[in-house]
């Protein structure tokens, strides 16, 4: 699949799996204790003949704030230096959204996500105290590669996985969700998002890609977010929705909290992908 085409020309060639039955989402109540607040659930409705999930994958598929704050701990040791590593991990994360905007709003032109994190990076060096040779910087750059998933989160892929197609809908360039799919064991059948639609989510361009590449119309796509933000874009677009909520995840609150119940633009609501899975029939 090519990478190089224009903004809306996307293939209309369907090159994976067969169509499944259609799916009914059924509500659900969960027997086992969790550790944060339990989400509302929706009530019983029918979805369409659901063939395709795509996911969020930072926050939603992987715990992004942990795994990156372990990584800097370590390289920070290496260093001689002590730093906290769930603070430079938010201040890090603090620069994602406006760092996408600079090329939404065509400042810089299309800039990969892990080109986008490096230059993040560098500004934040200095202020946590740290110097970095070029290749350490390239390596830490690369931390985002190495995130580790949620407890729930390779049983419940592998689940849905004999059903449905599964992959990624995410602001990370394909380089960086291969190499993590090879970190964490996420068994996804392809490879969606910004970098083929050459859009950043929550342009539509991005969730539209979604169906043009699995040549399904957009019901037959189901996005699963943690975020509701990200949700609420893709029923714009038509995708039905799944929401499954994580745990806190900001630490200290200085980015926007974790959403912990679902809304009006969520379809399908979980406390797991497991769950989730047991839902939609896998």
């Amino acid at each position: 699949m090519a990478v190089d085409r224009p903004p809306g020309a996307f293939s209309r060639r369907r090159f994976l799996g067969t169509a499944v039955g259609a799916v009914t989402a059924v509500p659900f109540t969960s027997s086992k204790a969790s550790s944060m607040s339990s989400p509302q659930t929706t009530s019983p409705q029918a979805a369409p003949a659901v063939k395709a999930l795509v996911f969020d994958v930072f926050g939603t598929v992987v715990d992004w704030r942990a795994s990156v704050a372990t990584q800097l701990q370590d390289l920070a040791r290496q260093k001689g230096k002590t730093i906290d590593g769930g603070a430079f991990a938010d201040a890090w994360r603090a620069q994602y959204a406006p760092s996408m905007n600079r090329v939404r709003t065509g400042e810089l032109p299309w800039t990969t996500l892990d080109r986008l994190h490096r230059m993040s990076l560098d500004g934040l060096l200095p202020k946590f105290g740290l110097t970095l040779s070029d290749a350490e910087a390239a390596a830490l750059t690369r931390a985002w590669h190495r995130l580790r998933p949620w407890p729930d989160t390779v049983k419940g892929l592998t689940r849905l996985k004999q059903r449905f197609i599964i992959a990624p809908l995410s602001n990370g360039n394909i380089a960086l969700m291969t190499n993590l799919a090879k970190f964490a064991g996420l068994p996804w059948d392809c490879v969606l998002g910004a970098e083929l639609a050459r859009h950043y989510k929550p342009d539509r361009e991005v969730y539209q890609s979604a169906a043009d590449f699995l040549d399904l119309p957009p019901a037959e796509v189901m996005m699963v977010a943690a975020h509701l933000s990200d949700l609420q874009a893709a029923k714009t677009v038509g995708l039905k929705t799944a929401f499954v909520a994580r745990p806190e995840e900001f630490g200290d609150g200085t980015l926007r909290r974790p959403d912990l119940k679902p809304d009006a633009s969520v379809d399908v609501s979980a406390q797991s992908f497991e769950q989730l899975a047991t839902m939609l029939g896998a």
